[in-house]
C-alpha cells in the first residue's frame, strides 16, 4: 500500500455545488493517504460517502444507500470502534473525521481530522489483542545489510537493529510478528525481483525478506522519509531529549532511518507528536538465542498450525493472570537470553515462589486485579481518555500494598524479595483517584457522572441545579395533565428539538390556547409553553455547566496521573515480570517441573524429558480418556554423542521427541522450569528445525525446494553451539536422491574433526544407520515398538541402537487403508526385498525399481558407495 496523497479517488460522483457540509468532507479526503477510508461524523453517526462507502458495505456487510446519487453508509458513532476493527483486521486504512465544536442551530458544525487508523497503529482496546504485542515495523536494506526500527505505539516500546546478515535479524522480526510494515517506495517490488535473481550474491536474503513482507501489509512511505542525515534529530525530538548518545546509539547508526520513519508515519497517523516515547533501545542478535522463521513455526512456538495459540508453546507455559505479563512472555520467547545472570535469576525467583505457596497463591490473586498500566498510560498520553482508564489505574494502586505484604513473606536478601523494593506505592495517587471517581465509571467522558459526590463543592452545587429542574419537569407533567384531562400527555425530549409536550391525535381538542406548536408527528403534535421554554435553558444551562466542571476535574487527574507515568511504568513493568515468574512456579507445581542447570559447557542431558504441549493435550479431559506421556532421555555433546540418528516407524514418535528436546531448550534459556526428572545444557546461540511438509508455490517454490532452502540455511548458519532437529531429510525427492543428501547432509554435520553442532536427526532411511561405524561423534537411537501377530504397538521409548525396519505397511493397516491394499503391498516388499524384480503386476504400471545395497568403504574415509 501507498502513502501518497489521493487526487481523483478523493472527487466524490455528487452534483458539481457541493454544500457545506459535502466541502468540509471533500477538503479532508483530499488530504489523505491513498486508500484510506474517511468516517466523517454527522450528529450521532459516521458515513462513508462514494467509493469509501462501496468499498465498505462489500467488506463489512454496511447497507448501502443513496442520496442524490452519492452512495453513503454510516455506522453508529457508540459502535465506530467496533467496525472499525473489522476494517483493519481485513488490512485497510481508516480516518476519523470529528465533530470540533457542539452542533448549533443554523450553523454548519467544525469538523477536524483526529486520526488515521491503521493496523500497526491504532491504539483502541477494541482494536488490538491485549494479551499480544502490537508492532509497527520499519525496513531498509543497502550493501551494508538489514536496517530494521519496531515501535509498539500501545506501550512505547522502541528499538532498532542492524546486521550484515539478514538472515540473523529476520527470526525477532519473524518472532514480533508485525501489524504493519514500512518500507522505502519501490523497496518491496526491488526485493522480490532480486530474489529471483541468483547471480545476485544477496538473492537468498532478499527473498527471505521479501517472503517475510508478502503476508503482511506494507506501506510505502517517501525514501526521504529514512535519510540517515536528519533522522538523529527527529528522533530525539520525538524522545524529548537533546541527542541519543544517552541510548548509546551513534548518530550514523544505519537503523536510526528506519526509526525515523517510523516517529513520522506515526505522527502523521495520530495528528499529533507521539508522547509516550521516553527511550530508543538497540537490539543486539548476538546477546539472544535465534529462532529462524522455520524453526518458529515448526516448533509452534507462538501459533499451533492451525494458526491459533491454543497448541502452542506460548499458550502451553503461559500461566500469566495479566495482559502485560502474557506480552512480557511473549517478547522473552522472542529473544531467549543469553545472560547465564538474567537466566539463573529468573530460575530463582521461580523456585523461591514455588517453595511458598501461600505466597504464591496470594500473589496470583492479587495480579487478578491488576489491571493493563502500559496501554492504559499510553492512551492517555496520545489523547484518548475515558474514566474507565483512570479507574483501571486506580483499582491497581489498591492491590499494590496487598502484593508488598505477600512480598515481605519472603527472607531478606532473596531475589524475590528484592522485587517488592521496584513497586512504588503511590498513595497520593491513589487517595485522589478513590476520592475523586466514582465507583461505577462510564466509557465515554461525555456522558458525566464519573466525578463522585462530594469531591467537588462546585460540582455538587451545578447538579443539584439540574436534578431540582428535572424534578420540576416531572412536576410539570402531572399539572399539565390534570388542567388539560389529558392522561396520555407526555413531556419527552430529543436532541433536535429539546423539551416538548407530546398529545397524541386523539386529544388535540382538548390542547389549551397557551400550547405552541412545534412538530406534526405521525401519531400526534408536539408543543412548547414559555415556561418550559424558559427552563429548559436552566436545564441546558445547569447540565452544560456540570459536564463542563467534570471535564475540568476529569484532565486534572488526568495530568495527576501522567506526572507519575514513569513510576507507573516501572511499577507495571516489575508487576509483569513477577506475574509471568509466578505463572511459571504455579506451572512447575501443576506438571512436576524441575529447574534446569544452565551454563557454559557443549552438553544437553535430559533425563525423563516430556513435550510440554502434547503432555498437557493428553491429559486435557476435552481431549478424550487422559492418557500419560511416555519421558524419554537425552545425551547430546557437540564434543561427543554430537548427532543421534533416530529410526522406527511412523506415529512412533520420533518427531515429538525431537521437538520436545527443542523446546526444553528452549524453556531453559527462556529462565522456565522444564518438563524433565533432571536436566542439564549448555548454552544454545541457535536452535534450527526442519519438520514436515510444506511449499511455497506462489514463489515458485515446490515442497522439496522448501525443505532445501530450509535444510541450506541450517548448514550455512549453525555453529558448535547451535541444536539442530532435523525431520526426514530427503523425502521430498525420488529414494535415491533423498538418501544421497541425508547421507551427505549427515557427514557434513559431522565434518569438523573435534565438535559440531548437537543434532537430533529423524529418518527412515534405514541406511544412515552404518554411519555409526565410521563417524565417531554419531549415535544410533531407535523407537521401539512391540509385535504381535503382525501388528505393531507403540510404546514410546527412544533405546540405542538402530530400528530393523519401518513398519510402514502396519502403520498404514492402522490408518484404515483396505486390506486389498494391505496384502498386495506384503507381496511386492517381499518381493523387492528378496531383489526379485519379477514382480507380477496387478495393473500396467512403471517397473518396480530394485533396491541396491548401500555399504561404506572404510578407506573411502566414510564416503557413501552406491553398489
Amino acid at each position: 500500500m501507498s502513502a501518497k496523497p489521493a487526487s481523483s479517488a478523493a472527487s466524490p460522483s455528487a452534483p458539481v455545488k457541493l454544500t457545506p457540509m459535502m466541502q468540509q468532507y471533500v477538503d479532508v479526503k483530499r488530504g489523505l493517504p491513498r486508500d484510506t477510508l474517511l468516517l466523517f461524523r454527522l450528529g450521532d453517526f459516521f458515513e462513508m460517502f462514494n467509493d469509501d462507502a462501496v468499498t465498505a458495505s462489500k467488506l463489512i456487510g454496511l447497507t448501502l444507500t443513496k442520496r442524490q446519487e452519492t452512495p453513503m453508509c454510516g455506522v453508529p458513532a457508540h459502535a465506530a470502534d467496533n467496525y472499525v476493527g473489522k476494517l483493519l483486521a481485513l488490512g485497510k486504512k481508516v480516518a476519523i473525521c470529528d465533530q470540533a465544536e457542539p452542533a448549533k442551530a443554523g450553523k454548519l458544525v467544525r469538523r477536524q481530522l483526529t486520526r488515521i487508523l491503521t493496523p500497526g497503529t491504532t491504539l483502541e482496546t477494541a482494536q488490538i489483542d491485549a494479551a499480544r504485542n502490537h508492532y509497527l515495523c520499519a525496513i531498509t536494506h543497502d550493501k551494508h545489510g538489514l536496517h530494521a526500527a519496531w515501535l509498539d505505539l500501545t506501550t512505547g516500546e522502541f528499538k532498532v537493529a542492524t546486521d550484515t546478515r539478514p538472515e540473523n535479524l529476520l527470526p525477532i522480526l519473524t518472532a514480533l510478528d508485525p501489524a504493519e510494515i514500512v518500507t522505502p517506495e519501490n523497496a518491496l517490488p526491488a526485493w522480490q525481483n532480486a530474489a529471483h535473481d541468483h547471480a545476485n550474491p544477496a538473492h537468498a536474503a532478499l527473498a527471505a525478506l521479501a517472503g517475510f513482507c508478502a503476508t503482511r501489509l506494507v506501506t510505502e512511505l517517501a525514501p526521504y522519509q529514512f535519510e540517515l542525515n536528519s533522522a538523529p534529530a527527529a528522533i530525539a525530538t520525538a524522545l524529548g531529549v537533546l541527542n541519543l548518545q544517552g541510548f548509546g546509539l551513534e548518530n550514523n547508526h544505519p537503523a536510526l532511518g528506519p526509526a525515523a520513519a517510523l516517529v513520522y508515519y506515526a505522527t502523521e497517523n495520530l495528528c499529533a507528536k507521539p508522547e509516550n516515547l521516553r527511550s530508543l533501545q538497540e537490539y543486539r542478535p548476538a546477546k539472544t538465542l535465534l529462532l529462524d522463521p522455520a524453526t518458529l513455526r515448526n516448533l509452534e512456538i507462538f501459533n499451533s498450525t492451525r494458526g491459533t495459540r491454543d497448541g502452542s508453546l506460548h499458550h502451553a507455559i503461559n500461566r500469566c493472570a495479566t495482559p502485560a505479563g502474557a506480552r512480557l512472555l511473549e517478547r522473552w520467547l522472542a529473544a531467549p537470553a543469553l545472560d547465564l545472570a538474567e537466566i539463573h535469576r529468573r530460575q530463582t525467583i521461580t523456585g523461591e515462589l514455588l517453595a511458598m505457596p501461600g505466597s504464591l497463591s496470594a500473589l496470583r490473586a492479587h495480579l487478578q486485579n491488576i489491571r493493563d498500566i502500559p496501554r492504559i498510560i499510553g492512551r492517555l498520553q496520545n489523547r484518548l481518555r475515558n474514566p474507565r482508564e483512570l479507574g483501571g489505574v486506580r483499582d491497581t494502586l489498591a492491590q499494590l500494598p496487598k502484593i508488598h505484604d505477600a512480598l515481605a513473606q519472603f527472607a531478606p536478601g532473596t531475589t524475590t524479595r528484592i522485587q517488592k523494593e521496584k513497586i512504588d506505592l503511590l498513595p497520593e495517587l491513589h487517595a485522589l483517584l478513590a476520592r475523586a471517581l466514582a465507583d461505577e465509571l462510564p466509557n465515554d467522558i461525555n456522558e458525566g457522572n464519573h466525578i463522585r459526590a462530594g469531591h467537588d463543592p462546585e460540582l455538587d452545587r451545578l447538579r443539584a441545579l439540574t436534578t431540582g429542574n428535572k424534578t420540576w419537569l416531572s412536576d410539570l407533567e402531572r399539572a399539565e395533565q390534570e388542567r388539560t384531562g389529558i392522561r396520555s400527555l407526555k413531556v419527552k425530549y430529543t436532541g433536535n428539538f429539546g423539551y416538548y409536550i407530546e398529545v397524541t391525535k386523539a386529544n388535540l381538542h382538548l390542547v389549551p390556547a397557551d400550547y405552541i406548536r412545534r412538530q406534526t408527528t405521525v401519531g400526534g403534535e408536539r408543543y412548547v409553553t414559555e415556561a418550559l421554554k424558559q427552563k429548559e435553558k436552566e436545564i441546558f444551562h445547569a447540565e452544560e455547566n456540570a459536564l463542563a466542571r467534570e471535564l475540568v476535574l476529569f484532565n486534572e487527574l488526568v495530568t495527576a496521573v501522567l506526572d507519575e507515568s514513569i513510576a507507573l511504568v516501572r511499577t507495571a513493568d516489575t508487576l509483569a515480570e513477577l506475574d509471568v515468574l509466578c505463572g511459571w512456579a504455579q506451572l512447575a507445581r501443576e506438571w512436576d517441573y524441575v529447574c534446569p542447570t544452565i551454563d557454559e559447557t557443549d552438553v544437553l542431558e535430559i533425563t525423563e524429558g516430556r513435550h510440554p504441549v502434547v503432555e498437557q493435550m493428553l491429559k486435557n479431559p476435552s481431549a478424550g480418556s487422559p492418557q500419560t506421556f511416555v519421558p524419554n532421555d537425552t545425551q547430546l555433546s557437540s564434543s561427543d554423542a554430537q548427532i543421534a540418528l533416530i529410526t522406527g516407524p511412523n506415529m512412533a514418535g520420533k518427531s515429538t521427541y525431537i521437538r520436545q528436546v527443542a523446546l526444553i531448550t528452549l524453556m531453559a534459556q527462556v529462565g522456565c522450569w522444564v518438563p524433565a526428572k533432571a536436566c542439564r545444557i549448555g548454552l544454545v546461540d541457535r536452535i534450527f528445525s526442519r519438520v514436515g511438509a510444506s511449499d511455497d508455490l506462489a514463489r515458485g517454490n515446490s515442497t522439496f525446494m522448501v525443505e532445501m532452502n530450509e535444510t541450506a540455511n541450517i548448514l550455512n548458519n549453525a555453529t558448535d553451539r547451535s541444536l539442530i532437529i532435523l525431520d526426514e531429510i530427503g523425502r521430498g525427492t525420488s529414494t535415491y536422491d533423498g538418501l544421497s543428501i541425508a547421507w551427505a547432509v549427515v557427514e557434513h554435520l559431522h565434518r569438523d574433526e573435534t565438535r559440531g553442532p548437537r543434532t537430533l536427526f529423524a529418518t527412515h532411511y534405514q541406511e544412515l544407520t552404518q554411519l555409526e561405524k565410521h563417524l565417531p561423534r554419531m549415535r544410533n537411537l531407535s523407537v521401539a515398538v512391540k509385535e504381535w501377530n503382525d501388528e505393531i504397538v507403540f510404546v514410546r521409548r527412544v533405546v540405542p541402537g538402530a530400528a530393523d525396519r519401518s513398519y510402514g505397511i502396519q502403520v498404514a493397516r492402522l490408518a484404515g487403508l483396505p486390506l486389498t491394499v494391505i496384502d498386495r503391498a506384503k507381496t511386492i516388499l517381499e518381493k523387492l526385498e528378496s531383489e526379485d524384480t519379477d514382480i507380477e503386476l496387478t495393473a500396467p504400471t512403471p517397473k518396480a525399481r530394485p533396491k541396491k545395497k548401500i555399504t561404506v568403504k572404510p578407506e573411502d574415509d566414510a564416503q557413501m558407495s552406491l553398489l
